[in-house]
């Protein structure tokens, strides 16, 4: 395991890459608002993404390394996400990227897909709303993104259930928004569907 550092116009951001032996693409793994890298279902996802081939960045964002616990912007989140995956796409030789993260991370991850050339999305606990609010949803996100995505989600999530789409697809899981009661099936569905819209490339 390597740690980066990485510079943004909002200060330092970090990278902690786990390679795959051969990788023939590489998945970048955002945390959630309140939470860092060591999330459960990021863990899970990482070892079952450098099972199937893939190298993987999970990424704290800058408020994160400074030590702060609230989240910046959305729009310094998605500038400085991008930063990143400029700097690992180098680092990388150009290898395919694929998006991704839990929850606020999720959310970056659809958001920046299309600047960023993302080949696919991978959402964990995609929080289609805030609890409690469902007409604050925030299904446009998801519909935007033109790749082909994976939403992992809770069945009894309580930032609500996303509808599936022309380019994406829900798995539903025992559990709520940690996705912590079934970490099998997490890693599951995400190696399955990796090992199926990166089949070209691995």
């Amino acid at each position: 395991m390597t740690r980066l550092e990485i510079e943004t116009a909002y200060g330092p951001a970090r990278a902690e890459l786990h390679c795959a032996e051969e990788g023939a693409a590489v998945l970048l793994l955002g945390h959630g608002a309140g939470g860092g890298i060591e999330a459960k279902d990021l863990v899970a996802v990482t070892r079952a993404a450098q099972a199937a081939g893939v190298h993987v960045a999970l990424v704290e964002q800058p408020y994160r390394v400074a030590g702060r616990r609230a989240p910046a912007p959305a729009k310094q989140l998605d500038e400085a996400w991008l930063t990143v995956a400029d700097e690992l796409s180098a680092h990388f030789d150009d290898l395919p990227m694929v998006f991704g993260g839990r929850s606020s991370g999720a959310r970056v991850a659809c958001r920046t897909a299309a600047e960023g050339q993302a080949t696919a999305v991978l959402c964990l606990a995609f929080p289609e709303h805030p609890p409690g609010r469902p007409e604050k949803s925030r299904q446009a996100e998801l519909d935007a993104v033109e790749v082909p995505t994976l939403v992992v989600q809770g069945e009894r999530d309580p930032f609500g259930l996303p509808r599936g789409g022309p380019h994406h697809e829900i798995v539903l899981l025992k559990g709520d928004h940690a996705l912590s009661a079934d970490l099998e099936g997490v890693s599951r569905a995400a190696a399955e569907w990796l090992e199926r819209v990166l089949r070209p490339l691995l």
